[in-house]
């Protein structure tokens, strides 16, 4: 099963010509073949050891599948204890064949990379079609409704690229790196030609997430650009990605530069604590009126908490159901506060109190969500697109800013029906409180000035026929409130098709 790879030839044929070199240069080049061969070693090694432990599994799963299926053929004379039956093969079945994917996987060869560690690409191309019934802000990843006729079309803007790396061990931690891009930025803001871009621009890679690490057993310690870490799930959609599903309605998202470190602790049988903390640089929604003479060069390129000179700071802690998280149950409770400086010296406290839970229920059903109840929450995807509001001063001269108070949250009921198919229904909102926009209204410019709640009820059904395809098909109703006028409505029909490498 073996196969010999293109940097183990090469390594045989650089022995075979330092055999040949002259005895005053021949000490050298044994040390550098040496490095050479233990580094090889080591990366067969690793691929062998993944090797045979996924062909353990598939081992056991055709033992399994072997005592499943004598099972069945005792069982023969009973309609309903073969159908139950039946269904297990399938599911078993299933597995292998995600199993006999993995092993394809790691039989393959490896992106090279300039430190010769391991490097692993993947991707998804991803075609996404949509129908909007009322006006929206951005037709192909809707997250609000406006007053409009509604719009039809096709985009691939939400294609993605990653990259994951392994490095080596210091300090008794594995190290690690990933990144992921997608093509869905772009200078311009207004509509246009969704499918290549804005107006004929086509779209440009864009940072989505990037992580690096070192992770020892129970310890992690990582810079990041990512979601904030009081808000670890989101929920599950094939047609909201470069935008996450139930963005600006109660999902926090925003990316933003961060230093974690986290810690897990056993408490008992299958149960975890884990302490997180962090730094955050949060970044501006939007920012104040360049009218004033309190702004410098430097302003316009930094955003209110940079100008504070004081990063933000996060911390969560979680009662877990593995080390992981990732998958099984967790409840989990976070603060979050971030000092920010107004143009006019004027400083206010973003902060927010949040609670996040997944839980696994009986026949395949998992609920998830989380809620929060925060100030100036902009800048981590609350507070209506704002952290403040403002309104020219009446005595001239300058402006009064007022912090927006913001709550709001969302929950998903998750459906697994096999291994291959998946409901999913989500319901989130965020509100502003609208009295405190009426008290302090905002430049109408600004095209979410007057934005005070926003409500997403969505449902969607993800169907993956192999490891590599996925589709779906997703109904989505968003309304929205303004502080005047009556709320608007738009109902979204999205269609998703990818293909995973």
């Amino acid at each position: 099963m073996r196969s010999f790879t293109s940097g183990t030839l090469l390594a045989f044929a650089a022995l075979a010509s330092a055999s040949a070199t002259p005895a005053r240069s021949q000490s050298a080049d044994n040390a550098v073949l040496t490095q050479q061969v233990q580094q090889l070693s080591q990366a067969v090694a690793q691929a062998q050891t993944q090797l045979e432990e996924s062909q353990r599994q598939m081992t056991e799963l055709r033992k399994q599948l072997a005592a499943l299926q004598a099972q069945l053929a005792q069982n023969s004379a009973t309609a309903a204890p073969a159908a139950e039956t039946a269904k297990k093969i399938d599911d078993l079945r299933e597995q292998q064949e995600i199993q006999q994917a993995e092993i394809a996987t790691h039989e393959q060869s490896k992106v090279e990379s300039a430190s010769k560690y391991s490097l692993k690409l993947t991707g998804l191309l991803l075609f996404n079609g949509f129908v909007n019934t009322g006006g929206v802000d951005t037709p192909d990843t809707p997250t609000i409704s406006s007053p409009g006729a509604g719009s039809t079309g096709a985009s691939m803007r939400q294609t993605m690229l990653g990259f994951y790396a392994t490095g080596p061990h210091i300090f008794g931690a594995s190290s690690f790196a990933d990144l992921h891009i997608d093509f869905y930025g772009n200078p311009q803001v207004s509509a246009g030609n969704y499918a290549g871009g804005y107006y004929g621009h086509p779209s440009v890679p864009r940072l989505r997430t990037a992580h690096a690490g070192l992770l020892w057993d129970d310890t992690e310690l990582s810079f990041a650009f990512d979601r904030p870490l009081i808000s670890p799930d989101s929920p599950s959609s094939l047609v909201s990605l470069a935008v996450p599903a139930l963005a600006w309605s109660g999902n926090l998202w925003q990316w933003n530069p961060q230093l974690e470190l986290s810690h897990t602790i056993p408490a008992g049988p299958n149960r975890f604590i884990k302490f997180e903390s962090a730094l955050i640089d949060t970044q501006d929604t939007l920012m104040p009126p360049l009218a004033t003479s309190a702004y410098t060069q430097e302003s316009l390129y930094t955003s209110l908490s940079e100008q504070s000179r004081w990063p933000g700071v996060e911390a969560r802690i979680a009662l877990t159901g593995s080390p992981a998280e990732q998958h099984g149950n967790h409840f989990g409770v976070g603060g979050y506060f971030s000092p920010h400086l107004l143009p006019n010296g004027t400083r206010y406290n973003a902060w927010a109190a949040t609670l996040d839970e997944q839980l696994q229920l009986p026949h395949r059903f998992e609920l998830t969500g989380s809620a929060y109840r925060a100030l100036g929450l902009g800048g981590l995807g609350g507070g209506a697109y704002k952290d403040f509001t403002y309104v020219e001063s009446d005595k001239g001269g300058g402006y009064y800013y007022h912090p927006l108070d913001d709550v709001g949250g969302w929950a998903q009921i998750k459906k697994r029906a096999g291994q291959r198919l998946e409901f999913n229904g989500a319901f989130g909102i965020d509100n502003v409180f609208a009295h405190e926009l009426s008290r302090t209204p905002v430049p109408i410019n600004y095209g979410y000035s007057y934005l005070a709640r926003n409500h997403t009820a969505t449902g969607n059904v993800i169907y993956s026929p192999s490891a590599y395809l996925l589709f779906s098909l997703e109904f989505r109703h968003l309304t929205t409130w303004s502080t005047t006028g009556a709320p608007s409505n738009s109902n979204v029909v999205g269609l998703g098709a990818g293909y995973s490498f």
